[in-house]
């Protein structure tokens, strides 16, 4: 349980959103508190850089939104983020810094820290996404099981409880996602991996390691 601290996935100033992880160990406990905190933190951004729209909803001013994305609150959009033509933000959605939600992206109840991009065809819901991480085009997060039973963790043989219906994955820093790729519900990956493209990623993927498929993960050289 350690490998999925905080401390071990993420740094701590790459997001607006950090306070949200105070008093809590693992990354999944904020999700349900994502659309509360955003409300909370929006009404203390500086209407200098920040411009509010209805439905809690708080925009940079230095972001390029594409007029064709559709928004809805509550949400933050940080400075110099891109979002791009029929992106789909349904809502409890933070976007970070520089970060950039492509053609047809759909985010739902989701932190994506700094210049994480997700640019082409990606489906991102109940989910943490670290400093830079990377999804390639069409890869998605599965957030519900089939069997509608509540997500748990496999580290190992060993499982972890959430007490969550909802989940799909966290990713930690400088994680790059191959194209296609569905990363299952509960799915944790440490910082600085990758996971080849065609991928079904399930359970915990150490940090610093290639994930080539189910069962056949190496370290880096």
């Amino acid at each position: 349980m350690e490998r999925i601290k905080i401390n071990h996935l993420f740094e701590s100033d790459h997001t607006l959103a950090m306070n949200i992880f105070d008093g809590v160990q693992y990354p999944y406990e904020v999700l349900p508190k994502i659309g509360e905190f955003i409300i909370n933190l929006g009404k203390s951004l500086p209407a200098e850089r920040f411009e509010c729209r209805n439905g809690n909803i708080w925009i940079a001013k230095s972001a390029n939104v594409a007029e064709t994305a559709s928004i809805t609150g509550p949400a933050i959009i940080d400075e110099e983020a891109e979002i791009r033509h029929c992106a789909f933000i349904r809502g409890n959605a933070i976007v970070g810094k520089g970060a950039v939600v492509g053609n047809s992206t759909e985010l739902k109840n989701v932190i994506l820290f700094d210049k994480v991009q997700v640019p082409h065809y990606n489906y991102v819901g109940d989910s943490i996404l670290g400093y830079q991480s990377h999804m390639g085009a069409g890869s998605i997060t599965s957030n519900v099981k089939s069997d509608k039973t509540l997500v748990e963790i496999r580290i190992g043989e060993a499982k972890t409880a959430t007490g969550l219906k909802k989940m799909g994955a966290i990713l930690g820093d400088h994680v790059e996602i191959g194209c296609g790729s569905i990363l299952n519900p509960g799915t944790i990956i440490g910082k600085n991996t990758n996971v080849y493209p065609l991928s079904s990623v399930r359970g915990y993927v150490p940090e610093g390691s290639i994930y080539k498929k189910q069962g056949e993960i190496v370290e880096k050289k």
